[in-house]
């Protein structure tokens, strides 16, 4: 049975009635065209007769041979009480159809010309046509459900075979879709179908990466504790050598505590994810942050500044995961600019969106190694990992650009950035 949702189905359906319709509605007009035009043209031989016959001239040509269509004439003189203009009608009389025509005669006796002409066979030949349209038309229905079908197997044919291809791929063998094998109309699903392909490869990657090195950066610890505690255990201390053993393994479960912690943020920021979008003014949050870690930098010897532009920006998008990103940006930076130096945080807008830039005057980073990838870490400072690739996460669910790389303005430092795609934007204002 065909389904209502089908895309196939209700074309099949619409492209048979429609060109069901267009055959019905030609082969009509057709028809009634050709039957005018052989009833008008009875009419004007008819004409022709009774204008000879008034002018008392021949019935037919002189050029013209005896045709048997006269002995279907039936000429007669009738009188009418009140005058008329020439006049022809249709008569069927014992399964015999007539044309038959009134015609001025003598008007001064009132008398008039009346023309009768057999046309049953004409109207033979007409029922022969209209038989004829009838079977071509059933014809024709036919092959427009024929035609029909082909077309939408064709239609439906490129969304069959991307769906092969998809339905075979695993997380061990997905590949991209050659976008330009597709017909053009369906180029942008490609792409799109590419791009959701690449995330989730990233993903995988990311994940493997995040088992793998929670795995590694877990079982250092573990073994450092175990060695700890055997070396404790080889003979008898004093009571502060125990103290200090049970510190240096409290250390460790610390270490051990904040890795715990970092992916359990993960967990967090999947779940953010699924959050409902907000409107919120995304230059507020950025004026909040500033304000925030403005004095963590006071803190620690360290200069904040900020450039925020436009005044306002509108945006849906899911806050937490916009924070998370921000939040990164300005601890790295931090962290990794040397005292009396200066971060920026700072916005403008381009052709694409918001443009949020966190630039410090650290050390530089080597830019070769994927520092968004788990457990990639760059310096002497402390950390997992985990920030950066948390960061891009967060990037991939907003459907944002972020970048990390060394300044080119012959300082020393890394520009960490996020552009927001301008589609999030609800309201734009700009600069007067």
């Amino acid at each position: 049975m065909l389904s209502t949702r089908s895309i196939r189905t209700n074309f099949l359906i619409k492209l048979i009635i429609s060109s069901s319709s267009l055959i019905l509605i030609f082969s009509s007009i057709l028809f009634f065209y050709v039957e005018r035009s052989i009833l008008d043209d009875k009419a004007i031989e008819l004409h022709q007769y009774a204008k000879n016959i008034a002018n008392d001239e021949s019935l037919f040509q002189h050029e013209e041979t005896f045709n048997e269509n006269f002995l279907s004439l039936n000429v007669e003189i009738i009188y009418l009480h009140s005058n008329a203009n020439a006049d022809v009608y249709e008569k069927t009389v014992h399964k015999h159809t007539y044309l038959t025509l009134i015609y001025p005669y003598n008007l001064e006796n009132s008398a008039y010309l009346k023309i009768s002409k057999d046309i049953s066979s004409t109207k033979k030949l007409l029922g022969k046509i209209l038989n004829y349209i009838f079977i071509i038309n059933i014809a024709g229905f036919m092959l427009v459900i024929l035609y029909a079908i082909f077309i939408s197997k064709m239609l439906v044919s490129p969304i069959k075979t991307l769906n092969s291809r998809l339905s075979n791929m695993n997380e061990h063998l997905i590949k991209q879709i050659v976008v330009e094998e597709l017909p053009t109309e369906f180029e942008p699903l490609g792409r799109t179908i590419n791009h959701l392909i690449l995330r989730i490869q990233n993903f995988v990657k990311y994940q493997k990466e995040l088992f793998i090195g929670t795995a590694h950066e877990l079982k250092t610890p573990l073994a450092v504790i175990k060695l700890k505690n055997q070396v404790t255990l080889l003979k008898k201390r004093t009571p502060e050598e125990y103290i200090d053993a049970l510190k240096v393994t409290n250390k460790t479960i610390d270490e051990m505590n904040i890795i715990v912690s970092n992916i359990l943020n993960i967990g967090r920021q999947e779940g953010a994810q699924l959050d409902k979008p907000t409107e919120v003014d995304i230059i507020y949050i950025l004026k909040q942050k500033a304000s925030d870690f403005k004095l963590l930098a006071d803190s620690e010897g360290k200069k904040l500044h900020m450039s925020f532009k436009p005044d306002g920006f509108m945006a849906t998008l899911q806050v937490s995961l916009l924070n998370q990103i921000i939040q990164n940006f300005l601890q790295n930076a931090l962290k990794f600019t040397p005292i009396d130096k200066s971060v920026t945080l700072q916005s403008s807008q381009d052709n694409y969106g918001l443009l949020i830039e966190v630039i410090d005057e650290g050390c530089g980073i080597d830019e070769s190694v994927d520092l968004f990838a788990p457990f990639k870490r760059q310096g002497n400072k402390s950390g997992v990992g985990l920030g950066l690739f948390l960061a891009k996460s967060a990037a991939d669910a907003l459907g944002a650009r972020i970048k990390l790389e060394n300044r080119k303005d012959g300082i020393e430092g890394t520009v960490a950035s996020l552009q927001l795609n301008s589609k999030l934007s609800c309201i734009l204002p700009m600069n007067k």
